[in-house]
């Protein structure tokens, strides 16, 4: 059985996808997963949470794609897609392989929150059975980004 560990993607509180403002995620339409409550500061680097290629890329959000065919997406925030990307500085290219806590992009959790925006980062296993996901964290616990916080088995 692999196990792929995530690390989290921004620093912050650790919350459960159902906490999260947006069905989508919410209720686990494209994964389960977990949630992070970004620490509000300025600027904010977000990390990739595992080694993979990006698959899919935007200000807001990115995917990456594993080796072995998983997939895991790590969304900015909630509606950013709305910003049109201001604010938001990529530093990689679609189809380039990143390793865990590479970073990936920045934002400010501060300028989104103004926007009148949620700041929570979900980061969803696509697909996945949400059997196969162990949280190595607890809901409502601060973590710094780059912490693994969950483990992914295959059958």
């Amino acid at each position: 059985m692999a196990v792929l560990r995530l690390a989290s993607p921004v620093p912050g509180v650790v919350r459960p996808l159902t906490d999260v403002p947006d069905a989508v995620f919410a209720q686990q339409m494209v994964g389960p997963g977990m949630a992070v409550e970004p620490d509000r500061t300025g600027r904010q680097d977000v990390l990739a949470p595992c080694d993979g290629v990006v698959a899919a890329l935007h200000p807001h959000a990115f995917a990456l794609e594993l080796d072995d065919g998983r997939a895991v997406l790590v969304h900015v925030g909630i509606d950013t897609v709305t910003l049109a990307g201001l604010g938001f500085d990529l530093h990689v290219e679609r189809g380039e392989r990143v390793r865990t806590g590479d970073r990936v992009l920045t934002w400010s959790p501060v300028d989104v929150a103004a926007a009148g925006l949620s700041t929570m980062c979900p980061l969803v296993a696509l697909q996945a059975d949400p059997a196969h996901l162990v949280h190595l964290v607890t809901d409502g616990e601060h973590v710094v980004a780059g912490v693994p916080v969950l483990d992914w088995a295959t059958d």
